[in-house]
């Protein structure tokens, strides 16, 4: 319709104006003015869906990525930087945006236009169409040229996004490490080159920008100036109307005005596809935990077996090697041993975070991959050295959310552990807003809200990892006294540093490179002089004397 309108004044100076046709003259503005109005109706019909559908698009999108990020191997996290996995759910999924918005919709309606406007000059005019025509192929040289150069220059862009995203996660998070070694100049140096790539990369593609659309402009000139010239002898010669001349240079102006915006619209489009093959990348990821077992669980006795169990993270250098042991039903497994041994591991295995390499599993004498793994999870609790709370409330990181769990249960798992007076002593109490990784809080009150957490779900196996390596001993006794209460009448697994949290155990294993080299009670392997059980028992004892 926008080509409609050069047309219309051609029409008013060549029939209206020059025949003095006062009242055909008024038909034609209002005309043209009618043209006009439904022109802006239907852009801003065209560009508001456009966007309507580019919102929802990323929408779903970033919807689904973060759902199959979920449901990754754990693998995939300790490889991956997490700044990395952010520039692909938030800045590359932003991107794909473009494709709707700026790209696939929009070029259409451009090439449509163009062509609109190309076929509306040879009909006003076909002589000063094909003079205007000998400029196009430099216009169209000057185009690929710029998508080109702009496309790699993207290129470039992303990826040092990428790399400043990833940096800047990992420094913020480790801000306090930075400071306590007075790293800050180091870091800052670092930072300093990672930037200056990033901002090089945007100003190379303003560079193309710089150069691309003065060219246009003086292709467009020079297409100008030979319409105007030769148009006035084909006037002289009655060939070409005044009307024509006039209606051309409003022509030439939308011809070149979606050319000029074309190529970089190409390139919006292809960086949205660039993005988006990057987050296809991930969704694409195929190291997910199988999921194929059917039984739902409602309860678990809690009898734990691992035989001949071997596993390695990263297919190559072996974590575990061959480990064989039983838990009975309401026992209490502890598992000690060097950094490094596999304790950890062991947690993850029957957590199903990672699938072994070869062995058997099972649970109340069913193998683990006949579970439904989210069932098999709902009835485990795991409390870790290192507590991860969340921005909300105490409340909300203890329930996690899940609106089946009351406050009044809350309140009644914090009492039984005893962290019921100390929640209470916060500003709001359980609505105590934490800041982030709980920040706000003494690392005694995030392992109390932790137990809690772990509690409240009434779990049939519990898993405590390292629990009491990171608090002091005032509030390890409170601990302590969390940890009796947690693990009566259920079975647990306690990986444990100091070896005076595990005295009373059923049994204890003593790991070393993978492999289980002592197992009995406390008495019994203290029993053994030369065994590395009473060794690791005997370097804590006389450190405490010497602290003493």
């Amino acid at each position: 319709m926008s080509s409609i309108r050069p047309y219309l004044i051609k029409v008013m100076v060549d029939e209206d104006i020059w025949n003095k046709d006062m009242e055909g003259l008024q038909y034609s503005a209002m005309l043209y003015i009618g043209v006009v109005g439904m022109t802006a109706i239907i852009r801003y019909f065209f560009i508001y869906h456009t966007a309507i559908l580019g919102q929802s698009v990323i929408r779903d999108f970033r919807a689904r990525v973060f759902k199959h990020l979920s449901n990754l191997n754990l693998r995939f996290f300790d490889t991956t930087p997490i700044g990395t996995v952010t520039t692909r759910t938030i800045n590359d999924v932003e991107a794909v945006k473009q494709i709707f918005e700026q790209g696939s919709l929009t070029i259409l309606a451009d090439i449509v236009g163009v062509l609109t406007v190309l076929g509306m000059m040879f009909y006003t005019s076909w002589r000063l169409t094909i003079i205007f025509l000998i400029t196009v192929p430099f216009l169209i040289i000057a185009s690929y040229i710029f998508k080109e150069k702009v496309k790699i220059a993207y290129q470039k862009v992303r990826t040092q996004i990428s790399e400043m995203n990833a940096f800047l996660q990992e420094r913020i998070t480790g801000m306090r490490l930075i400071q306590i070694f007075n790293a800050q100049k180091k870091e800052m140096e670092k930072f300093k080159s990672i930037n200056r790539k990033y901002t090089q990369a945007n100003i190379d593609s303003v560079f193309y920008y710089a150069v691309f659309f003065p060219v246009v402009e003086l292709i467009n000139s020079i297409a100008l100036a030979l319409l105007v010239y030769i148009g006035t002898n084909g006037i002289w010669n009655n060939t070409i109307s005044l009307g024509a001349i006039i209606a051309f240079p409003l022509f030439l102006n939308m011809f070149f005005r979606p050319i000029r915006m074309l190529a970089d619209k190409f390139n919006q489009l292809q960086m949205g596809l660039v993005a988006a093959s990057r987050v296809f990348d991930i969704i694409e990821e195929n190291d997910n935990i199988t999921n194929e077992g059917k039984l739902i669980p409602k309860r678990l006795k809690g009898e734990i077996v691992f035989k001949d169990v071997v596993f390695s993270y990263d297919g190559e250098k072996r974590i575990l090697h061959g480990i064989n042991f039983k838990v009975n039903p309401g026992d209490t497994l502890a598992i000690v041993g060097s950094t490094g041994s596999g304790k950890s591991t062991i947690i993850n295995l029957i957590n199903k975070f990672y699938e072994i390499e070869s062995g058997e599993m099972s649970i109340d004498g069913v193998n683990l991959d006949e579970y439904e793994m989210h069932a098999l999870r709902s009835r485990f609790a795991i409390v870790l050295q290192d507590v991860f709370l969340f921005n909300g409330s105490v409340f909300d990181n203890i329930t996690l959310r899940d609106k089946k769990i009351t406050l009044e249960e809350v309140i009644d798992a914090a009492k039984q552990i005893g962290a019921h007076e100390y929640i209470e002593d916060l500003p709001g109490k359980y609505d105590f807003k934490i800041t982030e990784r709980g920040s706000n809080l003494s690392m005694g009150q995030r392992q109390l809200i932790s137990f809690v957490r772990a509690l409240v779900v009434d779990p049939d196996i519990l898993i405590l990892d390292e629990a009491t390596s990171s608090v002091d001993t005032e509030t390890e006794s409170i601990i302590q006294y969390a940890i009796e209460k947690l693990i009566a009448k259920r079975t647990s697994i306690i990986i444990a540093h100091r070896l005076s949290t595990i005295k009373h155990a059923d049994k204890i294993l003593v790991m070393d490179a993978g492999r289980i080299v002592e197992s009995g009670t406390h008495e019994e392997l203290l029993s053994n002089i030369d065994g590395i059980y009473r060794s690791l028992y005997e370097m804590q004892f006389s450190g405490e004397l010497v602290d003493g």
